[in-house]
């Protein structure tokens, strides 16, 4: 059985979550350029900082599973209701007690700072009610995005009201720190209402499939942590060896440089279904399929990131201010990470499907202590430049140089050298014998 690369449902589901996405950037780039210029580089700096301890804790909070239910929802459709409920069952035990670690965190790191540990405290709660995002894979193995995509865009409207009426009402910080849970908490009650229409096999717990579980993700909970370090190491650092208003300036850069990569998301999410399910029947085009994944993640970002490179100042000036300014150059590096991240996020499938998740661990945890050393190194000498030239340095390693030195994971490595390499990725042409040429 052949697998088509981009099958038109395939196609029509991703175009779903690009719309979506598109509805979702267009918001958040509003509503958060209006939040920027309202709180200054100080407060904005301090709910991204908020932000961090969550983005932190979302890896034990997930338990590792969004790496695993969409391969679970496609080898046993039949069991779905018992994986939904048992695994949101799972992440609510688990997102409540990273809730209350931050808690206990803050209240020693920032001990004193009374702003601070109320607005990581209403930030953090968010985290509670991520946990019903778990049945968006269930549409996704579906491909059936269109629901999941109703469901976040329901939430971001409303928090993006939200947002203006507390600009309008000149409300303070604190107002802002808890929009993130409102979000999350209004797409969890539309999750489950969409689940249920769409005839979604009822919610079952089940403590077997929950260590059945548990036993396939360790291994991903413990990179996910070690990602989290080097994703949240920048910001923490930031905060603590220079200030808010450096977390501010890192923040903005961030958010103009990765605007864009919801069509990234939208693009491997659709396609990973197609190459799950080539990995049963065709060997080869499993590994056409992935090298395929990886050059199109590859060419899209590089041609991004070299417009932004040359509009970063221009776009900072225009749209923040000149406040913002020292948000440029940390911003015309940071883009150069997009190609290399969206890769490992691409690599999921392929790990998954050739059951190499074992193998990640000793990748993240060299990653995150790599990060940290020039972090320490960088930042005190270029601020947030510095920052962005660590995670740079850092994603660049964990996509390429790790994964060559660990033979597992070897194989991946050089599917992405021949995808950049353009090898083997274009479909070859059937030759015609001269019979045939001259029959026509």
């Amino acid at each position: 059985m052949k697998v088509s690369f981009f099958s038109r449902r395939a196609a029509k589901n991703a175009g779903w979550l690009v719309a979506g996405r598109i509805l979702h950037m267009a918001l958040a780039f509003l509503v958060n350029l209006l939040t920027a210029r309202y709180l200054g580089p100080s407060n904005y700096g301090l709910v991204n900082y908020a932000a961090l301890y969550t983005a932190f804790f979302t890896s034990f909070a997930t338990l590792g599973l969004s790496s695993l239910l969409l391969k679970d929802f496609m080898d046993d459709p039949e069991g779905a209701g018992t994986t939904v409920g048992t695994a949101i069952a799972m992440r609510l035990l688990s997102s409540t007690l990273s809730a209350v670690t931050i808690l206990a965190i803050v209240a020693v790191v920032d001990r004193g700072e009374r702003l601070t540990m109320t607005v990581v405290a209403l930030y953090s709660m968010s985290l509670i009610f991520q946990a019903f995002d778990t049945i968006q894979y269930w549409f996704q193995s579906r491909l059936e995005s269109k629901y999941a995509t109703i469901a976040t865009s329901v939430g971001y409207i409303i928090v993006s009201f939200y947002k203006v009426l507390l600009l309008v009402l000149g409300k303070d910080v604190r107002w802002f720190a808890i929009s993130n849970t409102i979000d999350y908490a209004v797409a969890a009650i539309v999750f489950l209402g969409l689940y249920k229409w769409r005839g979604g096999p009822r919610l079952h717990i089940s403590p077997a499939k929950g260590r059945a579980l548990l036993r396939q993700s360790g291994s991903f909970i413990l990179c996910g942590l070690m990602v989290s370090v080097y994703n949240c190491t920048d910001r923490f650092m930031l905060k603590h060896l220079l200030d808010e208003a450096s977390v501010g300036y890192y923040a903005t850069a961030t958010s103009l440089a990765t605007v864009w990569t919801f069509v990234l998301s939208a693009i491997i999410d659709s396609i990973t279904p197609g190459i799950m399910q080539a990995h049963r029947t065709d060997r080869a085009q499993f590994v056409r399929h992935n090298r395929q994944l990886y050059a199109l993640v590859f060419y899209l970002s590089v041609a991004v990131s070299a417009v932004i490179t040359l509009l970063a100042r221009p776009a900072v000036s225009l749209l923040y201010g000149e406040a913002y300014l020292p948000a440029v150059m940390p911003m015309q590096v940071i883009t150069w990470y997009t190609a290399f991240s969206y890769l490992g996020v691409a690599r999921g499938a392929w790990v998954v499907c050739e059951g190499k998740q074992k193998y990640l661990t000793p990748l993240y945890i060299g990653s995150a202590l790599v990060n940290v050393a020039l972090n320490f190194l960088l930042i005190p000498c270029w601020g947030a430049t510095g920052a962005a030239v660590a995670s740079l340095l850092t994603q660049i390693s964990t996509t390429f140089v790790f994964p060559l030195l660990l033979r597992p994971l070897r194989p991946n490595g050089l599917l992405m050298c021949q995808a950049i390499l353009l090898r083997d990725v274009f479909p070859k042409r059937k030759k015609t014998d001269n019979s045939q040429r001259k029959a026509c």
